[in-house]
C-alpha cells in the first residue's frame, strides 16, 4: 500500500484544439494510473467543445467525457509539472513554455476532430487513435 506521504506526480497532456486526443488521454491516464498521477488537459488553440466523436469512443469503453471542457495551456504555465505530453506536432510546436516541468515526451496521433469521410470513417479514425492513446499510456 502507497504511504499516505507520497504525492501524486503531476502530467499535463497538450494538444492544439483539447477537443479530441489530450481529452481521451487525460481519461485513461486517470483510469489505468489515477492513484499515482493527478492528471490535466490544456491546449494550445482550445476549441469550444469536446469533439462529440471522443465523446461516442470512450463511451464505447465505458468512460464519459461529455462533461470535460477545453481549456487552455495559458492557465498553467506557472504551474509545477513531473511530465508534459504533447500529442501533437502543432502542440510541441506551439507550447508555451512550461517552465517548471521536469521532462516533456512527444506522443504525435493523428487528429481525430480532422478525419474526412463519412460518419462511420471518421468513427474508425476515431476509434484507432483512442486505441493508440490508450496503448501507449499502458505504456
Amino acid at each position: 500500500m502507497e504511504s499516505e506521504s507520497q504525492q501524486q506526480q503531476r502530467v499535463m497532456i497538450l494538444c492544439t484544439g483539447n477537443s479530441c486526443r489530450s481529452q481521451m488521454a487525460e481519461a485513461f491516464w486517470r483510469q489505468h494510473d489515477g492513484a499515482t498521477w493527478e492528471v490535466f488537459n490544456a491546449g494550445t488553440e482550445p476549441s469550444g467543445v469536446v469533439h462529440p466523436l471522443a465523446v461516442r469512443a470512450m463511451a464505447e469503453r465505458g468512460i464519459d467525457i461529455a462533461d470535460f471542457k477545453p481549456k487552455s495551456v495559458a492557465a498553467f504555465v506557472g504551474e509545477p509539472f513531473d511530465l508534459v505530453v504533447t500529442v501533437c506536432g502543432n502542440a510541441e510546436a506551439r507550447c508555451p513554455s512550461l517552465p517548471r516541468a521536469k521532462r516533456h515526451l512527444h506522443w504525435p496521433f493523428d487528429d481525430p476532430a480532422s478525419a474526412e469521410g463519412s460518419d462511420d470513417e471518421r468513427m474508425q479514425v476515431c476509434r484507432r487513435v483512442r486505441d493508440e492513446i490508450e496503448e501507449r499510456i499502458r505504456s
